[in-house]
């Protein structure tokens, strides 16, 4: 599967900061995911859980207090306040 590049960073600094298959969240019109090729876009985000999928078949989930997420051409980002994994 393609990836992206995926930035996830917090007041702490970066929590992820790597390539990705999906990232999928609940942004303020409900649940969304972003996987490489998704069109430019920012929304806010609510507290959700968040999950991220790796290339290898991997998944991250973390808890969020939202925050805002921006697609652009090269990059994913989302910027929170709190970004905890459940590891």
């Amino acid at each position: 599967m393609s990836t992206f590049k995926l930035v996830v960073s917090s007041p702490d600094g970066d929590k992820f900061n790597g390539e990705a298959v999906m990232i999928k969240l609940r942004g303020v019109e409900g649940e969304l995911a972003v996987l490489a090729g998704h069109i430019p876009f920012i929304t806010s985000v609510l507290p959700c859980e968040c999950k991220i999928e790796l290339e290898d078949g991997t998944k991250k989930i973390a808890k969020t207090e939202g925050g805002i997420l921006t697609v652009t051409a090269d990059k994913t980002t989302l910027l929170t306040g709190m970004f905890d994994f459940n590891e």
